[in-house]
């Protein structure tokens, strides 16, 4: 992990003046440090004391921040005859929502529709056939993995708390012994794989194919979740958790409650479960698609086969067949209406829009740092302390992660404190893909209070927040710390 090579904070020019600014309260590199300081400090004030929204915060601290470092009025917002060059804030949401939203849109009904069919419960209901009683654990651990690759963090706790009642109601043996494995899972994917946010607005940020995201994803996550399992057996048998009774009265409640609305919107229940080989087909098409694209630019010649590989290979290409085969082989083979596929669809898109606003004031965030030279006296800093690029991100992401609670926040962030150490440099896709596996592992480090998936945990499966703090705040230490160290490792021979 050699340092990057930029030129000292000492030899450094300053940043240029910015004329017409409605403030230059700042010169040279200490004054852009101090106005770094001063931002990052009003963005965890904002969030964890004002309680203001995560996205109001960082657009707000991104005007702050470029007038505080000389930016002028017109360069942050244009002008009104729009005459002058697209603005900072434009374009700094602009160019990053062009990558993301597409991406999460359509990860997002397909994991609706996966949902929705039931697909989930046969998934585990399979897997908890085929190893047994004895390693029921494991089967919920293997159902998180794979069902955790299109569905959010949260949904997959919602769609399958109830399998892990039922898991541990039979065996009567602690319930962490079964969500621990499925919380490693679904948190692993969450934090690591597209399409969910995090990775792919760090991609975007950083300007790097998904393909190799994915690819680092799965040789970085797949060593964090197994260490993350064995802390879950561990402390799964010396720590009993009774299965919340009052919680399985409310999953049932809300299943049929899901019920309802499907039938409300056309679709009636199959006489026959989902094939659980649909299943792992429809959720590793994208996959493989996307993969076989990034190394088809790397093995081939240009050619019509390589064009048409990278064409099927295309992020926004591979969901859309994913999503396609959905409709069809879940819903419409099944017995939905069309009515029924756009009432899913529809419905799972509304959760996104907070998602999306906070990744575009995030990419205004990295724009503002960049233009005003904010980010560039950073850069300098940062190599003056002599760390790897590599170990700053996970570190930065770890401070911002535990400071105010949102991975999201904590990756976006990150992502444009990071992006000029890694512009100065001539990395290669797989070493910046590995820095952004840093920045996510951080990004899970240590939830506790002021996340909102500490509260899930302890209130879906009845565990108290003492317990909860012992259990899945040390597991989701085990995934950050076990994530990173394998990403630094690999860091050594890719660069």
């Amino acid at each position: 992990m050699t340092p990057i090579s930029l030129p000292l904070a000492a030899d450094a020019p300053a940043a240029p003046p910015h004329t017409g600014g409605l403030l230059l309260l700042v010169d040279g590199t200490a004054g852009l440090l101090t106005v770094a300081a001063i931002g990052i400090a009003l963005l965890l004030f904002l969030i964890i004391k004002a309680r203001l929204q995560p996205f109001v915060a960082l657009l707000a601290v991104s005007i702050a921040v470029g007038l505080l470092a000389g930016l002028s009025v017109t360069e942050l917002f244009g002008t009104v005859q729009r005459s002058a060059a697209v603005s900072t804030i434009e374009s700094g949401m602009g160019g990053i929502l062009g990558h993301v939203a597409i991406i999460i849109g359509l990860g997002t009904m397909l994991g609706a529709i996966l949902e929705v069919s039931g697909g989930a419960e046969v998934l585990a209901s399979r897997l908890l056939g085929l190893f047994g009683e004895r390693r029921a654990p494991l089967a919920m651990g293997l159902t998180g993995l794979i069902f955790g690759i299109p569905v959010f963090f949260d949904v997959g706790i919602f769609v399958l708390a109830p399998i892990v009642y039922a898991a541990a109601k039979r065996s009567g043996r602690s319930v962490l012994l079964y969500c621990l494995p499925l919380l490693a899972g679904l948190s692993m994917t969450h934090a690591f794989l597209p399409p969910h946010p995090g990775p792919v607005a760090a991609a975007g940020l950083l300007n790097v194919q998904l393909g190799w995201i994915i690819l680092m994803g799965i040789v970085c996550g797949i060593p964090a979740v197994l260490a993350a399992w064995a802390f879950s057996a561990w402390i799964g048998r010396r720590i009993f958790v009774a299965v919340p009774q009052d919680m399985v009265e409310a999953a049932e409640e809300a299943r049929q409650a899901v019920l309802a609305e499907q039938r409300a919107a056309g679709a009636r229940a199959p006489e026959q479960p989902v094939p659980l080989g649909t299943v792992l087909t429809i959720i590793g098409t994208p996959l493989v698609l996307i993969l076989a694209a990034t190394f088809s630019s790397i093995a081939l010649d240009p050619s019509t086969a390589r064009s048409v590989i990278e064409f099927f290979g295309n992020p926004f290409v591979a969901l859309t067949i994913a999503l396609l085969l959905a409709y069809y082989l879940l819903g419409l083979r099944r017995g939905w209406s069309r009515k029924s596929l756009e009432t899913v669809s529809t419905s799972s898109l509304k959760p996104v829009g907070n998602i999306l606003l906070v990744v575009g004031a995030g990419g205004v965030f990295g724009a503002v740092l960049k233009a005003s030279g904010v980010a560039q006296a950073l850069s300098d800093t940062f190599h003056d302390v002599g760390l790897p690029v590599i170990v700053l991100a996970y570190l930065i992401s770890v401070v911002l992660r535990v400071a105010q609670g949102s991975a999201t926040v904590a990756i976006v962030t990150t992502a444009g404190i990071v992006a000029p150490l890694l512009a100065g440099g001539d990395h290669s896709q797989a070493f910046v893909a590995l820095v952004i596996m840093a920045i996510s592992a951080g990004s899970i480090f240590a939830s506790h209070v002021n996340d909102g998936g500490f509260w899930m945990v302890a209130k879906y499966f009845g565990i108290s927040e003492r317990d909860t703090l012992k259990t899945w705040t040390v597991l989701e230490s085990v995934l950050s710390v076990a994530g990173f160290v394998v990403a630094a490792l690999l860091s050594l021979f890719v660069h």
